[in-house]
């Protein structure tokens, strides 16, 4: 098979989405297909909208036997207002074009609507970067191939009718993309009801789930960690890994921090990832600075260290479809503490191998973190259930031979 996956940046660029779509890229062409990846310039989410972010070169390279096609970002002054008011046009897929959080590529559009090669699937991610997507379906409706889809839909809140993510990641435009769509891949049953209810019919709907590969993120040094981060053994250690941003919880998370510190708790925090504006201006004011090491972007080594030296893990997120870094705590048998919200809330089952807290409820976040930095019992015995669930419920061939599958299924349909 020929097969194109459009996604809005690509690794060496960080996030999930972008490390799921390099795995299901090489997976395909490792077994002989030809994979063509369509990307933008992007290196970082800042990027998107202004020349302060990092890009890479637009050309096109190979990741493996990969070929990887990056096209120019287009960023001007007053960006995110100039596509809003562009969006007020009543057409769904300039709509789509033209939503503020887009990364906006047109030499992929104008590829999109002339590129020669004949692909047999065409499959897109992720929400709420419309662009790639939009281009996916022109090229694929052109081809008149199949148009494959993996939203991620952030779903926010499941106790707030009225959640703002999730809102925004079922928007008109958003829901006309997900209803145009061959097949649709979700990673929870959440994913999938909201699918469901925005349109799309059952049986275009793949609940797949992702996976992890204990090889690539266990087997790291706790003690070189901790040297590194000037911490005894027998201090408690909380990690984070993600985007720091609020929408991940690392705001929510510094906050319970204190709240705890205050009264007297002596255990530290490591964040590890890139930072966003929002937690940038948060940290500058932030009065316990010195209790919290940041260790900024992790290569494989150090990402490994970091989960064998950490006790806790905590996502308090409020903008996660799955949380591959969930599946990659337990696989070092670290239990989990995070939001009860989107995918997350399908993936840790509460009080038998994490803990969930209600979502922006800084106050029971805080009493969780007690709970688990109070009890190694309770640690170990919520860190190993985990472990368990991921050899049995969470391994990555099973999920990609399902992608196989339904691709060789769709393309011999033509």
């Amino acid at each position: 098979m020929r097969i194109a996956h459009f996604v809005q940046r690509y690794p060496p660029a960080l996030g999930g989405s972008e490390a799921y779509f390099q795995r299901l890229s090489r997976f395909f062409a490792e077994r002989g297909h030809a994979v063509d990846v369509w990307t933008t310039t992007a290196g970082d989410l800042e990027a998107f909208w202004s020349t302060r972010g990092k890009t890479l070169p637009a050309d096109t390279t190979t990741d493996g036997q990969v070929r990887v096609r990056r096209f120019p970002l287009w960023r001007w002054p007053l960006r995110r207002y100039m596509l809003k008011i562009l969006s007020l046009f009543p057409h769904r897929n300039w709509q789509a074009l033209t939503m503020p959080s887009n990364p906006i590529a047109p030499d992929m559009w104008r590829e999109a609507g002339r590129c020669a090669e004949k692909y047999d699937i065409v499959h897109a991610t992720a929400f709420p970067y419309a662009f790639p997507i939009a281009c996916a379906r022109r090229l694929a409706r052109r081809l008149g191939v199949p148009f494959l889809l993996t939203p991620f839909l952030h779903l926010g809140d499941p106790a707030n009718p009225n959640d703002r993510m999730r809102r925004s990641y079922l928007s008109p435009p958003l829901r006309d993309l997900l209803l145009s769509a061959d097949r649709v891949f979700v990673q929870t049953p959440s994913e999938r009801d909201a699918v469901v209810h925005a349109g799309v019919s059952n049986e275009k709907v793949i609940l797949q789930g992702l996976g992890v590969e204990p090889a690539e993120c266990t087997g790291g040094e706790r003690n070189r960690a901790r040297k590194r981060w000037n911490v005894s053994e027998s201090d408690v250690v909380v990690g984070h890994l993600a985007n720091l941003s609020f929408e991940k919880g690392t705001i929510d998370l510094l906050q319970a921090s204190e709240r705890l510190w205050k009264t007297g708790g002596t255990f530290r925090v490591v964040l590890a990832g890139p930072d966003m504006a929002n937690f940038r201006q948060f940290w500058q004011s932030f009065p316990m600075q010195d209790r919290v090491i940041r260790t900024g972007v992790l290569d494989d080594v150090q990402k490994r260290d970091f989960f064998a030296g950490i006790d806790i893990f905590a996502l308090p997120s409020r903008s996660d479809s799955f949380g591959l870094v969930l599946l990659e705590a337990w696989a070092n048998g670290v239990p989990n503490i995070a939001y009860r919200a989107g995918g997350v809330a399908d993936v840790v089952q509460d009080q038998q191998d994490g803990l969930l807290v209600q979502c922006g409820n800084v106050e029971e976040l805080c009493l969780g973190m007690r709970r688990l930095i109070e009890s190694g019992g309770l640690r170990h015995l919520l860190g190993q259930a985990g472990r368990i669930r991921i050899y049995a419920e969470y391994q990555w061939q099973d999920k990609l031979e399902l992608v196989s599958r339904l691709y060789s299924d769709m393309a011999t349909q033509r």
